[in-house]
């Protein structure tokens, strides 16, 4: 990467929600990513890795098996790797996911929400 990122072309570009896409890649190891949220996903955990939700814009709701965390804009969330979630937005939301490379979206429950990781452009 050469170039800055702008944050808000990026989002224009991005035309569904729960589709993630690659900012960047740290080390060959972790992925930044953004994506858009609307609606409930499905619940679903990492057994390997962390997950950070920073949200750009809106309002997200983690939703934990023992209590939700609502996140506005600016605020951040680490999932530790395993615990269950499922992430939700009553409106329109954009987020920065930062992962291990190679995470599938919705863990380890699969199904039709999942999503190849797409680049922006």
């Amino acid at each position: 990467m050469t170039d800055a990122i702008a944050l808000a072309a990026a989002l224009a570009g991005i035309r569904e929600p729960w589709q993630p896409h690659r900012l960047a890649t740290l080390n060959d190891q972790v992925d930044v990513k953004l994506v858009k949220l609307h609606g409930e996903f499905v619940w679903h955990t990492h057994p390997d890795t962390d997950e950070l939700f920073l949200v750009v814009d809106g309002e997200v709701v983690i939703q934990l098996r023992d209590r939700d965390v609502v996140l506005g804009a600016g605020e951040l969330f680490v999932v530790p790797q395993g615990v269950e979630h499922c992430p939700r937005a009553e409106r329109e939301a954009s987020v920065i996911l930062i992962e291990r490379t190679g995470t599938v979206n919705t863990g380890d429950a699969g199904g039709e929400r999942t999503s190849e990781l797409r680049e922006l452009g």
